[in-house]
Protein backbone atom coordinates (compact mmCIF):
# COMPACT_ATOMS: atom_id res chain seq x y z
CA UNK A 1 0.00 0.00 0.00
CA UNK A 2 1.66 3.59 -1.16
CA UNK A 3 1.31 5.90 1.50
CA UNK A 4 2.10 8.70 -1.07
CA UNK A 5 -0.15 10.63 -3.50
CA UNK A 6 -0.34 13.71 -5.67
CA UNK A 7 -3.89 15.01 -6.01
CA UNK A 8 -5.73 18.13 -7.90
CA UNK A 9 -9.05 18.62 -9.37
CA UNK A 10 -10.19 22.12 -9.58
CA UNK A 11 -13.86 20.95 -10.02
CA UNK A 12 -16.38 22.68 -8.01
CA UNK A 13 -18.83 19.94 -7.53
CA UNK A 14 -22.88 20.54 -6.83
CA UNK A 15 -23.65 17.14 -5.50
CA UNK A 16 -27.21 15.59 -4.20
CA UNK A 17 -30.93 15.47 -5.93
CA UNK A 18 -32.27 19.55 -6.32
CA UNK A 19 -28.45 21.13 -7.15
CA UNK A 20 -29.32 21.65 -10.60
CA UNK A 21 -31.69 24.47 -9.12
CA UNK A 22 -28.37 25.47 -8.25
CA UNK A 23 -26.40 26.22 -11.56
CA UNK A 24 -27.93 29.61 -11.87
CA UNK A 25 -26.43 30.94 -8.93
CA UNK A 26 -22.39 30.15 -10.00
CA UNK A 27 -20.83 32.11 -11.28
CA UNK A 28 -20.40 31.25 -14.76
CA UNK A 29 -16.45 31.12 -16.77
CA UNK A 30 -17.77 33.18 -19.51
CA UNK A 31 -20.94 34.71 -21.14
CA UNK A 32 -21.84 32.38 -23.90
CA UNK A 33 -22.29 28.84 -24.36
CA UNK A 34 -21.75 26.39 -26.74
CA UNK A 35 -25.16 23.56 -25.18
CA UNK A 36 -23.62 20.02 -25.70
CA UNK A 37 -25.74 17.33 -25.92
CA UNK A 38 -26.52 14.15 -27.66
CA UNK A 39 -28.71 12.94 -30.72
CA UNK A 40 -30.94 11.47 -28.60
CA UNK A 41 -33.65 12.66 -26.75
CA UNK A 42 -32.68 11.91 -23.09
CA UNK A 43 -31.71 15.71 -21.81
CA UNK A 44 -35.47 16.32 -22.47
CA UNK A 45 -37.54 13.88 -21.79
CA UNK A 46 -35.61 14.13 -17.77
CA UNK A 47 -36.93 17.75 -17.50
CA UNK A 48 -32.73 19.09 -17.26
CA UNK A 49 -33.01 20.27 -20.63
CA UNK A 50 -35.64 22.82 -20.06
CA UNK A 51 -34.51 23.27 -16.41
CA UNK A 52 -30.43 24.23 -17.44
CA UNK A 53 -32.09 26.68 -20.02
CA UNK A 54 -33.91 28.32 -17.00
CA UNK A 55 -30.85 28.71 -15.13
CA UNK A 56 -28.51 29.49 -17.91
CA UNK A 57 -30.95 31.85 -18.33
CA UNK A 58 -30.64 33.27 -14.41
CA UNK A 59 -26.76 33.39 -14.51
CA UNK A 60 -27.05 35.87 -17.56
CA UNK A 61 -25.73 33.43 -20.23
CA UNK A 62 -26.79 32.98 -23.50
CA UNK A 63 -26.57 29.74 -25.61
CA UNK A 64 -25.90 27.99 -28.74
CA UNK A 65 -26.78 24.35 -29.13
CA UNK A 66 -24.70 21.34 -30.64
CA UNK A 67 -26.77 18.10 -30.22
CA UNK A 68 -24.60 15.93 -32.24
CA UNK A 69 -23.20 13.30 -29.54
CA UNK A 70 -23.20 9.72 -30.37
CA UNK A 71 -23.11 6.80 -27.67
CA UNK A 72 -18.86 6.61 -28.97
CA UNK A 73 -17.71 9.71 -29.86
CA UNK A 74 -16.16 9.71 -32.85
CA UNK A 75 -12.91 12.48 -33.87
CA UNK A 76 -15.13 14.31 -37.01
CA UNK A 77 -17.42 15.01 -34.70
CA UNK A 78 -15.18 16.53 -32.28
CA UNK A 79 -13.92 18.86 -35.27
CA UNK A 80 -16.97 19.78 -36.32
CA UNK A 81 -18.18 20.75 -32.80
CA UNK A 82 -15.03 22.89 -31.92
CA UNK A 83 -15.85 24.35 -35.15
CA UNK A 84 -19.49 25.42 -34.25
CA UNK A 85 -17.92 27.03 -30.95
CA UNK A 86 -15.68 29.43 -32.89
CA UNK A 87 -18.45 30.43 -35.46
CA UNK A 88 -21.18 31.15 -32.76
CA UNK A 89 -18.71 32.85 -30.17
CA UNK A 90 -19.02 30.32 -27.85
CA UNK A 91 -16.22 31.40 -24.75
CA UNK A 92 -17.43 28.12 -22.77
CA UNK A 93 -19.11 24.98 -23.07
CA UNK A 94 -21.82 23.69 -20.70
CA UNK A 95 -21.70 19.71 -21.13
CA UNK A 96 -25.48 18.28 -20.96
CA UNK A 97 -25.80 14.35 -20.56
CA UNK A 98 -24.22 11.20 -20.37
CA UNK A 99 -20.52 9.89 -20.63
CA UNK A 100 -20.49 10.42 -24.34
CA UNK A 101 -21.44 13.82 -23.81
CA UNK A 102 -19.10 14.83 -21.49
CA UNK A 103 -16.08 12.94 -23.05
CA UNK A 104 -16.82 14.71 -26.48
CA UNK A 105 -16.99 18.03 -23.98
CA UNK A 106 -13.32 17.97 -23.39
CA UNK A 107 -12.09 16.93 -26.92
CA UNK A 108 -14.09 19.76 -28.15
CA UNK A 109 -12.68 22.32 -25.45
CA UNK A 110 -9.50 21.32 -26.70
CA UNK A 111 -10.18 22.00 -30.52
CA UNK A 112 -12.12 25.15 -30.10
CA UNK A 113 -8.60 27.23 -29.45
CA UNK A 114 -6.02 24.96 -31.23
CA UNK A 115 -4.73 24.48 -34.59
CA UNK A 116 -4.84 21.07 -36.61
CA UNK A 117 -6.52 17.72 -35.96
CA UNK A 118 -7.45 16.25 -33.06
CA UNK A 119 -5.15 13.32 -33.33
CA UNK A 120 -2.52 15.35 -32.96
CA UNK A 121 -2.77 16.04 -29.80
CA UNK A 122 -3.48 12.43 -28.85
CA UNK A 123 -0.78 10.00 -27.08
CA UNK A 124 -0.90 6.45 -28.06
CA UNK A 125 -1.64 5.15 -31.58
CA UNK A 126 -1.31 7.11 -34.58
CA UNK A 127 -1.76 9.72 -32.26
CA UNK A 128 1.06 12.80 -32.63
CA UNK A 129 1.15 13.34 -28.97
CA UNK A 130 1.41 17.25 -29.35
CA UNK A 131 1.33 19.43 -26.61
CA UNK A 132 -1.70 22.07 -26.57
CA UNK A 133 -1.16 25.18 -28.35
CA UNK A 134 -3.37 27.02 -26.40
CA UNK A 135 -5.58 26.36 -23.16
CA UNK A 136 -9.01 25.00 -23.85
CA UNK A 137 -12.70 26.86 -23.50
CA UNK A 138 -13.65 26.04 -19.99
CA UNK A 139 -15.81 23.42 -19.18
CA UNK A 140 -19.31 23.12 -16.90
CA UNK A 141 -20.45 19.35 -16.79
CA UNK A 142 -24.10 18.39 -15.85
CA UNK A 143 -24.13 14.60 -15.84
CA UNK A 144 -27.37 12.75 -16.86
CA UNK A 145 -25.91 9.37 -16.00
CA UNK A 146 -24.00 7.30 -13.12
CA UNK A 147 -21.22 5.52 -15.04
CA UNK A 148 -18.18 7.84 -16.41
CA UNK A 149 -17.41 10.37 -13.70
CA UNK A 150 -16.01 12.19 -16.56
CA UNK A 151 -17.93 15.10 -14.72
CA UNK A 152 -14.46 16.26 -13.02
CA UNK A 153 -11.62 14.98 -15.02
CA UNK A 154 -9.96 15.89 -18.18
CA UNK A 155 -10.19 12.94 -19.22
CA UNK A 156 -12.46 11.37 -22.93
CA UNK A 157 -12.25 8.72 -24.98
CA UNK A 158 -12.73 9.54 -28.81
CA UNK A 159 -12.92 7.18 -31.68
CA UNK A 160 -11.16 7.20 -35.11
CA UNK A 161 -13.31 5.38 -37.39
CA UNK A 162 -10.50 5.27 -40.35
CA UNK A 163 -7.64 4.10 -37.92
CA UNK A 164 -9.75 1.20 -35.80
CA UNK A 165 -8.60 3.72 -32.65
CA UNK A 166 -10.44 4.28 -29.63
CA UNK A 167 -7.86 6.55 -27.30
CA UNK A 168 -8.28 8.50 -24.41
CA UNK A 169 -7.51 12.17 -24.58
CA UNK A 170 -7.00 14.29 -21.91
CA UNK A 171 -5.18 17.54 -20.55
CA UNK A 172 -4.67 18.70 -16.95
CA UNK A 173 -5.43 22.00 -17.89
CA UNK A 174 -8.95 20.55 -19.85
CA UNK A 175 -9.77 19.88 -16.03
CA UNK A 176 -14.05 21.04 -15.82
CA UNK A 177 -14.47 24.03 -13.54
CA UNK A 178 -18.03 23.38 -12.52
CA UNK A 179 -20.06 20.11 -12.41
CA UNK A 180 -23.56 19.57 -11.31
CA UNK A 181 -24.39 15.83 -10.20
CA UNK A 182 -28.06 15.86 -9.50
CA UNK A 183 -29.63 12.19 -9.46
CA UNK A 184 -32.87 13.59 -10.27
CA UNK A 185 -31.71 13.75 -13.92
CA UNK A 186 -30.93 10.22 -14.15
CA UNK A 187 -34.21 8.96 -13.30
CA UNK A 188 -35.36 8.06 -16.49
CA UNK A 189 -32.42 6.14 -17.93
CA UNK A 190 -33.67 2.72 -19.20
CA UNK A 191 -32.68 -0.32 -17.18
CA UNK A 192 -30.38 -1.47 -19.45
CA UNK A 193 -28.16 1.25 -19.87
CA UNK A 194 -28.88 2.03 -15.69
CA UNK A 195 -26.81 -1.56 -15.54
CA UNK A 196 -24.14 -0.68 -18.53
CA UNK A 197 -23.30 2.38 -17.03
CA UNK A 198 -23.45 1.48 -13.19
CA UNK A 199 -20.98 -1.24 -14.06
CA UNK A 200 -18.65 1.01 -15.74
CA UNK A 201 -18.67 3.02 -12.90
CA UNK A 202 -17.88 0.04 -10.67
CA UNK A 203 -14.84 -1.24 -12.17
CA UNK A 204 -12.98 1.96 -12.25
CA UNK A 205 -13.16 1.48 -8.83
CA UNK A 206 -12.13 -2.29 -8.99
CA UNK A 207 -9.43 -1.33 -11.22
CA UNK A 208 -8.24 1.03 -9.33
CA UNK A 209 -7.77 -1.51 -6.42
CA UNK A 210 -6.22 -3.81 -8.69
CA UNK A 211 -3.92 -1.33 -9.76
CA UNK A 212 -0.34 -1.12 -8.49
CA UNK A 213 -0.75 2.09 -8.02
CA UNK A 214 -3.52 1.86 -5.37
CA UNK A 215 -2.48 4.06 -2.34
CA UNK A 216 -4.16 4.94 0.56
CA UNK A 217 -6.60 7.51 -0.16
CA UNK A 218 -7.45 5.98 -3.82
CA UNK A 219 -8.30 2.70 -2.04
CA UNK A 220 -10.71 4.17 0.78
CA UNK A 221 -12.63 6.18 -1.42
CA UNK A 222 -12.86 3.03 -4.07
CA UNK A 223 -14.16 0.72 -1.56
CA UNK A 224 -16.68 3.17 -0.34
CA UNK A 225 -17.64 3.81 -3.83
CA UNK A 226 -17.66 -0.20 -4.78
CA UNK A 227 -19.92 -0.37 -1.41
CA UNK A 228 -22.47 1.79 -2.60
CA UNK A 229 -22.88 0.45 -6.29
CA UNK A 230 -22.87 -3.10 -4.90
CA UNK A 231 -25.50 -2.61 -2.80
CA UNK A 232 -28.08 0.00 -5.03
CA UNK A 233 -27.25 -0.44 -8.34
CA UNK A 234 -29.91 -3.52 -8.53
CA UNK A 235 -32.39 -1.07 -6.90
CA UNK A 236 -31.95 1.33 -9.48
CA UNK A 237 -32.11 -1.11 -12.67
CA UNK A 238 -35.69 -2.30 -11.06
CA UNK A 239 -37.13 0.50 -10.07
CA UNK A 240 -35.60 3.87 -12.19
CA UNK A 241 -37.48 5.95 -9.50
CA UNK A 242 -36.34 4.55 -6.69
CA UNK A 243 -34.09 8.38 -5.62
CA UNK A 244 -32.08 6.95 -2.61
CA UNK A 245 -30.58 4.15 -4.80
CA UNK A 246 -30.13 6.66 -7.89
CA UNK A 247 -28.38 8.82 -5.29
CA UNK A 248 -25.53 6.36 -3.42
CA UNK A 249 -25.23 5.07 -7.46
CA UNK A 250 -24.19 8.20 -8.38
CA UNK A 251 -22.12 8.61 -6.03
CA UNK A 252 -20.04 5.68 -6.83
CA UNK A 253 -19.77 7.01 -9.81
CA UNK A 254 -18.41 10.10 -9.19
CA UNK A 255 -16.00 9.02 -6.90
CA UNK A 256 -14.56 6.97 -9.32
CA UNK A 257 -14.04 10.52 -10.92
CA UNK A 258 -11.49 11.13 -8.39
CA UNK A 259 -10.10 7.84 -7.74
CA UNK A 260 -9.43 7.76 -11.20
CA UNK A 261 -7.27 11.38 -10.54
CA UNK A 262 -5.27 9.17 -7.71
CA UNK A 263 -4.66 5.87 -9.44
CA UNK A 264 -5.02 4.80 -12.80
CA UNK A 265 -7.54 1.80 -14.08
CA UNK A 266 -6.24 -0.78 -15.60
CA UNK A 267 -5.71 -2.92 -18.94
CA UNK A 268 -9.79 -3.56 -18.56
CA UNK A 269 -10.78 -0.24 -20.26
CA UNK A 270 -7.82 -1.10 -22.78
CA UNK A 271 -9.08 -4.14 -24.24
CA UNK A 272 -13.12 -2.87 -24.11
CA UNK A 273 -12.03 -0.06 -25.90
CA UNK A 274 -10.56 -1.72 -28.72
CA UNK A 275 -13.80 -4.03 -28.71
CA UNK A 276 -16.08 -0.89 -29.02
CA UNK A 277 -13.23 0.18 -31.80
CA UNK A 278 -13.66 -2.48 -33.90
CA UNK A 279 -17.80 -2.85 -32.94
CA UNK A 280 -18.80 0.82 -32.38
CA UNK A 281 -22.27 -0.60 -31.65
CA UNK A 282 -21.27 -1.84 -28.58
CA UNK A 283 -21.81 -0.19 -25.39
CA UNK A 284 -18.76 0.53 -23.07
CA UNK A 285 -20.06 -0.88 -19.78
CA UNK A 286 -21.67 -3.76 -21.63
CA UNK A 287 -17.83 -4.85 -23.07
CA UNK A 288 -16.33 -4.24 -19.45
CA UNK A 289 -19.08 -6.44 -18.47
CA UNK A 290 -18.16 -9.33 -20.85
CA UNK A 291 -14.53 -9.44 -20.09
CA UNK A 292 -14.58 -8.70 -16.07
CA UNK A 293 -14.86 -12.15 -14.84
CA UNK A 294 -11.50 -13.39 -17.12
CA UNK A 295 -9.73 -10.38 -16.56
CA UNK A 296 -10.38 -10.71 -12.72
CA UNK A 297 -9.45 -14.52 -12.75
CA UNK A 298 -6.44 -13.63 -14.59
CA UNK A 299 -4.71 -11.73 -11.56
CA UNK A 300 -6.34 -14.09 -9.20
CA UNK A 301 -4.76 -17.22 -10.74
CA UNK A 302 -1.33 -14.98 -10.45
CA UNK A 303 -2.04 -14.43 -6.89
CA UNK A 304 -1.02 -10.97 -7.70
CA UNK A 305 -3.28 -9.12 -5.75
CA UNK A 306 -5.17 -11.54 -3.28
CA UNK A 307 -5.72 -9.61 -0.13
CA UNK A 308 -7.53 -6.17 -3.04
CA UNK A 309 -10.04 -9.30 -4.18
CA UNK A 310 -10.92 -9.92 -0.66
CA UNK A 311 -11.37 -6.18 0.58
CA UNK A 312 -13.78 -5.98 -2.62
CA UNK A 313 -15.56 -8.78 -1.72
CA UNK A 314 -16.33 -7.63 1.55
CA UNK A 315 -17.32 -4.11 0.31
CA UNK A 316 -19.78 -5.96 -1.68
CA UNK A 317 -21.41 -7.83 0.84
CA UNK A 318 -19.52 -11.09 1.46
CA UNK A 319 -18.85 -10.02 5.16
CA UNK A 320 -16.52 -13.33 5.73
CA UNK A 321 -14.90 -13.26 2.89
CA UNK A 322 -11.75 -14.74 3.02
CA UNK A 323 -10.43 -15.59 -0.75
CA UNK A 324 -9.88 -13.72 -3.90
CA UNK A 325 -12.35 -16.12 -5.36
CA UNK A 326 -15.13 -14.81 -3.32
CA UNK A 327 -15.02 -11.21 -5.53
CA UNK A 328 -15.84 -13.72 -8.35
CA UNK A 329 -18.55 -14.70 -6.43
CA UNK A 330 -19.51 -11.29 -5.71
CA UNK A 331 -19.34 -10.17 -9.07
CA UNK A 332 -21.40 -13.01 -10.60
CA UNK A 333 -24.47 -12.25 -8.38
CA UNK A 334 -24.41 -8.48 -8.97
CA UNK A 335 -24.38 -9.27 -12.34
CA UNK A 336 -27.32 -11.65 -12.30
CA UNK A 337 -29.16 -9.39 -10.19
CA UNK A 338 -28.87 -6.85 -12.29
CA UNK A 339 -30.43 -8.81 -15.48
CA UNK A 340 -27.12 -8.24 -17.13
CA UNK A 341 -25.26 -11.78 -16.72
CA UNK A 342 -25.67 -13.53 -20.06
CA UNK A 343 -24.31 -10.22 -22.32
CA UNK A 344 -22.76 -11.90 -25.75
CA UNK A 345 -19.60 -10.72 -27.80
CA UNK A 346 -21.01 -12.86 -30.77
CA UNK A 347 -24.71 -10.36 -30.28
CA UNK A 348 -22.10 -7.01 -31.33
CA UNK A 349 -20.74 -8.96 -34.42
CA UNK A 350 -17.43 -9.87 -32.32
CA UNK A 351 -15.64 -13.37 -33.86
CA UNK A 352 -13.24 -15.91 -32.74
CA UNK A 353 -11.15 -15.11 -34.86
CA UNK A 354 -10.31 -11.65 -33.64
CA UNK A 355 -8.77 -12.10 -30.01
CA UNK A 356 -5.24 -11.16 -30.81
CA UNK A 357 -6.16 -8.38 -33.44
CA UNK A 358 -7.74 -6.95 -29.88
CA UNK A 359 -5.03 -7.42 -27.85
CA UNK A 360 -2.87 -6.09 -30.10
CA UNK A 361 -5.53 -3.17 -30.39
CA UNK A 362 -5.67 -2.17 -26.96
CA UNK A 363 -1.96 -2.14 -26.36
CA UNK A 364 -1.03 -0.08 -29.48
CA UNK A 365 -4.16 2.07 -28.14
CA UNK A 366 -3.75 2.65 -24.52
CA UNK A 367 -0.83 0.70 -23.78
CA UNK A 368 -0.38 3.12 -20.28
CA UNK A 369 -3.03 0.79 -18.60
CA UNK A 370 -1.08 -2.09 -18.98
CA UNK A 371 1.95 -1.12 -17.21
CA UNK A 372 -1.13 -0.33 -14.10
CA UNK A 373 -1.70 -4.15 -14.05
CA UNK A 374 -0.63 -5.75 -10.26
CA UNK A 375 1.27 -8.09 -13.00
CA UNK A 376 2.60 -7.82 -16.50
CA UNK A 377 0.26 -9.34 -18.97
CA UNK A 378 1.25 -10.40 -22.64
CA UNK A 379 -0.43 -9.99 -25.96
CA UNK A 380 -1.20 -13.52 -25.84
CA UNK A 381 -2.70 -13.70 -22.41
CA UNK A 382 -4.65 -10.50 -23.48
CA UNK A 383 -6.33 -12.69 -25.86
CA UNK A 384 -6.45 -15.89 -23.84
CA UNK A 385 -8.72 -13.46 -22.08
CA UNK A 386 -10.90 -12.17 -24.56
CA UNK A 387 -10.87 -16.06 -25.73
CA UNK A 388 -11.72 -16.93 -22.17
CA UNK A 389 -14.94 -14.43 -22.19
CA UNK A 390 -16.43 -15.16 -25.56
CA UNK A 391 -19.47 -16.95 -26.27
Amino acid sequence: MKMSFDFYNPTKILFGSGKLNELGSQTMPGKKAMLLMSKGKSAKVSGAYDRTLEQLHRAGVDVAEFAKVMENPVKEMVMEGAAFAREEGCDFIVALGGGAVLDSAVAISAMATNPGDLWDYVNGGTGKGRPLVHPGLPVVTITLTAGTGSEINCWGVISNLETKEKIGFGYPELVPVLAVVDPELMKTVPPKYTAYQGFDALFHNTEVMMSNGVNILSEAIALSAIEHIAQYLPRAVKDGNDLEAREHVAYGSTMAGITMQLTSTTAQHSMEHAMSAYHHDLPHGAGLIMISKAFAEFFIEKHACDGQFVKMARAMGMKDAQKPQDFIEALEKLQRDCGVADLKMSDYGIGKGEFMTLAVNARETMGGLFLANPCPMSDQECAGIFEKSYR
